[in-house]
């Protein structure tokens, strides 16, 4: 009997699990509580073949592109009237301040010039081939859509979803960032902004001193079909991105740090708005 009822629990388990995934190809549609809506093909721009390495390298430029230029001002460290002593006294032939036994300005010195300080004038960027970009763009999107890639990510979320949550053009109309948690909560994928807020630490390094203290992991990348209340309603959620154009998706945001399989939020409209997207 114990084996019966066993076999009897196997089969109704299994029986679970495929209702609870659609047939291959295919996404299962979520309205704002979490229930099941309807079905759709998967885009055919998220079948392109899954290449990391092109990933990495255009996740990479991207972000040597957007570097911002920096460098000490001209004059710093060389503000001071100075003058060396000669030799004879038994001390360094450094210069040091007038009047003064204090060294000041060679590089060597507290409180002196840098010897070879950043120049604004150095070229920061990458190069990168507009088609490799592109497939790394496409093979990001396509990680998006691989369930054991997202999982692997670390991104918490009900394993019974289709990934990316495609959910109902009603999430656009949501108002208030209440709401929105309503929302996440019932599709399942909440947990993961969780994750996010309670990765958050302080940076290593000097960049705590320079107004980035703190840093958090990334959560949802929630994509929506154009400017509305939703945007609002869900950006200052803790490591959540939000797009509003489909069209400026780039491999960094599908694939922040290079690393694919990014847990993604789309509406039924962004869905359709990439389509067979190419370009």
């Amino acid at each position: 009997m114990a084996e019966k009822k066993a076999r009897k629990i196997k089969s109704e388990a299994k029986e679970a699990e495929t209702e609870a995934r659609p047939a291959p190809g295919k996404l299962y549609i979520y309205d704002l509580e979490g229930k099941v809506a309807g079905e759709k093909d998967l885009p055919v721009a998220f079948k392109h073949e899954f290449r990391p390495d092109i990933i990495r390298r255009a996740v990479n430029a991207i972000e040597s592109n957007a570097r911002q230029p920096y460098a000490p001002s001209p004059t710093a460290g060389m503000r001071h009237s100075v003058s060396t002593w000669g030799k004879g006294r038994g001390v360094s032939r450094v210069q040091r301040l007038m009047d003064s036994s204090t060294a000041a300005q060679s590089p060597n010195n507290v409180g002196g010039r840098r010897a070879h300080p950043p120049k604004v004038e150095k070229d920061l960027g990458k190069k990168i081939n507009k088609k490799e970009l592109l497939l790394g763009k496409l093979s990001a999107l396509g990680a998006t859509s691989e369930f054991e890639l997202v999982r692997r990510r670390g991104h918490k979320f009900d394993e019974k979803l289709t990934v990316p949550v495609v959910v109902k053009d009603d999430f656009e109309t949501i108002g208030s960032t209440k709401d929105a948690v309503k929302a996440l909560s019932s599709l399942g994928v909440y947990e993961d902004v969780e994750r996010s807020l309670a990765g958050r630490n302080i940076r290593a390094g000097r960049g705590k001193m320079r107004d980035r203290r703190h840093r958090m992991p990334k959560s949802l990348l929630v994509v929506l079909s154009k400017e509305c209340d939703a945007e609002r309603s869900v950006r200052n959620l803790p490591g959540v991105d939000v797009v509003t154009d489909p069209r400026t998706l780039n491999a960094s945001m599908l694939a922040p740090g290079g690393d694919p399989g990014r847990l993604m939020v789309i509406t039924e409209a962004a869905l359709q708005t990439i389509g067979a997207w190419t370009r």
